[in-house]
């Protein structure tokens, strides 16, 4: 058992909308949340995910066993990709 307290107004277009869709109002309840509940889960998996990268990172800009690629190289080597990527995407269009 869960008890809610709700606006009246709420609780009122909440049950016109389950009833327009012909399901119970306690089944769409508990599918927020199911929702809700995966959703923080996935926050904190992401979260997770997201600072064992930095901390990799971190550890690696300090280690000078880890190659290094110069700014200018990675500009180029972006420039070159971008060319290749608008020639792909011109061909692409004009094959319509």
């Amino acid at each position: 058992m869960f008890t809610l307290k709700l606006e009246a107004d709420l609780r009122d277009q909440f049950m016109a909308e389950a009833e327009a869709v012909h399901r119970p109002a306690s089944q769409i309840v508990r599918d927020f949340m199911r929702d809700f509940v995966r959703q923080r889960q996935e926050a904190r998996e992401h979260d997770a995910w997201f600072r064992a990268q930095v901390e990799q990172g971190l550890r690696e800009s300090d280690d000078p066993s880890v190659a290094r690629i110069p700014h200018e190289q990675v500009k180029a080597d972006w420039h070159l990709q971008r060319a290749e990527l608008l020639k792909r995407a011109l061909r692409l269009a004009n094959e319509d």
